[in-house]
């Protein structure tokens, strides 16, 4: 067994691997940025060492510095956890060349798999079904755009580096092809250094079936069943599950047997998933599900089958890096319960689902239930890495067991001031389609005026955000004292009224005899009501500061920090509502502002590569007369 590991990744993944790196008394070493000085991946290692500034290219993704910190701490070995230099064959080859073991694929399974074009022809000479498409070397936009008519639309274009939704785009027309390509291929190159890309047919009603398989290095291949992530968002996985809703055995058997061939196919060692997209139109079956990708590395969502399996996924990485055989065969894997991950992103699906960044000031996460989290209370949210801060996982003997619990988890999670997705699971995993199994990848999509409503603060969150108020000062109420005496009469109760404000409404709060079944409290300058996952934010002041990225005078703000990769209008142009104006990328994603009326382009106040901080002012559009 390995004696001293370097985890060359951060955050969650880097926690995660420190637990069972600790207890089979492996000492371990972290890598950060400047940004990460007082993460927990830091304060949790028995030694660490600063890589460099805040963006992921200037430390976690530069190869020399990772190795340099394996070399001066004496590692034997380096994980990688998952992004970020995972899947970089050319790291892992440099791990190996340094004389250090790369706890991972192959560099040879790395490359087989890394490029989706290549490894759809791998896998169809290894007899592995995969989805029709386009996997030529033609980039031509021109010839792309008339390969997408040939196939029939949708279709579905894919980064062929790619990975995690980057660079990926569904397209329903011709009309909207070329500029979906110009998008893709701008956050391919930007993700991954190459923007190639290829396009496949889009299944119109799919469902994401993976299967998880390890590999060792004596020639020992197996897979260790199914998961479903299927709700998903932009192409981001958001609920995971395992096993996956009305798959019957054969099914199973045909997928996983699938899957297994595809790792021998390439002699994989390690952890790996490999992805299908089902055609879900008439349930699950082996005849409509096509090979799509191979992740070679550790998913997020790796919980869930370790829920389902009782195997810890790490502990077999290690042990197979150390040239151990795998620690079990085929026949002594079973499946037993259900499981489900709940992805625990800092974003405001009020908002579009715009990232959310700042301090932590309150932070608290359900207790009975597996939670693996990159932050804690008093730590940071920036706008340098993946907005996800920890990931809930929940089981039972059934699956609507499983979803309750997780369901009543992300209802007790407590943030502010950042925003988070917390009310959004909870209602996805209570959605009556949801419990019964009637899910694709669309699913989200169509349910979004569902999932996420306009939520007013209900009578006993006004109650509890009021008797929070009273309880902090007495005497601090708004109205007058004469006020105080309404309804006077002998053996009167007083009436009690507090004045509160949240963005650009005021409530003025009777006090109600009855404790309300939820507690208000102050979190900094605010009083915070946290109700089944959401959240309720009240000022004395007014003008709470609203989460809007655009005021009514036309001014479009950036509603986070991040750096303006395109401009899309000069001043002086007409625009119309809804006109893409300034894309913004923040925490890897893109983000397009766009005109909140029709009218005129009055001025704009950045460029194409410049920063943009929170609130900044980016365009002024006057409205049309």
């Amino acid at each position: 067994m390995l004696r001293s590991l370097l985890i060359a990744n951060r955050g969650e993944i880097a926690r995660r691997v420190m637990r069972t790196a600790r207890r089979l008394h492996i000492r371990t070493i972290a890598v950060y940025s400047d940004a990460d000085a007082n993460a927990l991946h830091v304060s949790e290692a028995d030694e660490a060492v600063c890589i460099g500034a805040p963006p992921a290219r200037e430390s976690y993704l530069v190869h020399q510095k990772i190795l340099d910190a394996a070399k001066s701490t004496g590692a034997e070995a380096i994980h990688p956890g998952y992004g970020l230099v995972s899947e970089n064959a050319q790291f892992a080859d440099a791990v190996k060349a340094a004389g250090l073991i790369w706890v991972g694929p192959p560099a040879s399974a790395i490359r087989a798999m890394g490029l989706k074009d290549a490894a759809k022809k791998l896998m169809t000479a290894a007899g592995v079904p995969v989805t029709p498409g386009y996997l030529g070397e033609n980039q031509n936009e021109k010839n792309l755009h008339q390969e997408a008519d040939l196939i029939g639309y949708p279709v579905l274009i894919k980064a062929v580096a790619g990975g995690g939704g980057k660079g990926m785009r569904r397209v329903d027309a011709a009309s909207e092809f070329l500029a979906a390509i110009a998008s893709a291929k701008r956050e391919a190159a930007a993700s991954f250094g190459d923007d190639r890309v290829l396009i496949e047919k889009y299944v119109t009603r799919p469902r994401h079936i993976e299967v998880q398989v390890f590999g060792d290095q004596h020639g020992n291949a197996v897979h260790l069943f199914e998961r479903d992530c299927s709700l998903q968002r932009r192409h981001q996985k958001v609920i995971e599950e395992a096993p996956a809703p009305g798959m019957d055995e054969k099914t199973r058997a045909a997928v996983c047997d699938a899957a297994v061939k595809a790792a021998k196919a390439i002699k994989y060692e390690g952890a790996g998933t490999v992805e299908f997209i089902a055609d879900a139109s008439e349930g699950l079956r082996a005849d409509r599900i096509w090979f799509m990708e191979m992740n070679t590395r550790l998913q997020v969502e790796h919980p869930v089958t370790e829920t389902i399996t009782g195997q810890d996924l790490v502990e077999w990485q290690l042990r197979v890096a150390s040239g151990e055989p795998l620690p079990l065969k085929q026949s002594e894997l079973k499946i037993t319960g259900y499981a489900m991950e709940a992805r625990l992103y800092a974003e405001n699906p009020a908002t579009g689902f715009l990232p959310s960044t700042g301090p932590l000031t309150h932070f608290r996460m359900p207790t009975n239930v597996r939670v693996d989290s990159a932050v804690e209370e008093g730590g940071e949210v920036t706008p340098f890495y993946d907005p996800m801060i920890a990931k809930i996982i929940a089981s039972g003997s059934t699956r609507a067991e499983a979803a309750a619990r997780l369901g009543a988890a992300c209802a007790e999670v407590e943030v502010w001031p950042v925003r988070t997705n917390a009310a959004f699971l909870r209602r996805a995993l209570a959605d009556d389609d949801f419990k019964a199994g009637k899910i694709d990848t669309a699913f989200i999509e169509q349910r979004l005026d569902r999932l996420v409503p306009k939520v007013e603060p209900s009578p006993s969150v006004l109650q509890a955000a009021a008797r929070a108020r009273i309880a902090l000062n007495p005497h601090a109420n708004n109205a007058s004292p004469w006020s105080q005496l309404q309804g006077f009469r002998v053996c009167a109760q007083p009436d009690s009224r507090v004045r509160l404000h949240a963005g650009a409404t005021t409530y003025d709060i009777r006090i109600e005899k009855r404790l309300p079944p939820m507690i208000g409290q102050k979190v900094g300058e605010d009083i915070v009501v946290f109700d089944g996952g959401d959240t309720f934010a009240f000022s004395l002041l007014g003008n709470h500061a609203a989460d809007s990225g655009i005021v009514a005078s036309g001014s479009i703000k950036s509603p986070m920090p991040g750096r303006v990769i395109s401009v899309k209008v000069q001043a002086g142009d007409a625009v119309s509502k809804g006109q893409a104006l300034v894309i913004l990328e923040a925490m890897k994603m893109e983000h397009t502002l766009t005109a909140p009326f029709n009218g005129k382009v009055a001025s704009i106040a950045v460029s194409e590569g410049g920063q943009a901080v929170e609130g900044m002012v980016l365009v002024v559009i006057e409205e049309a007369k």
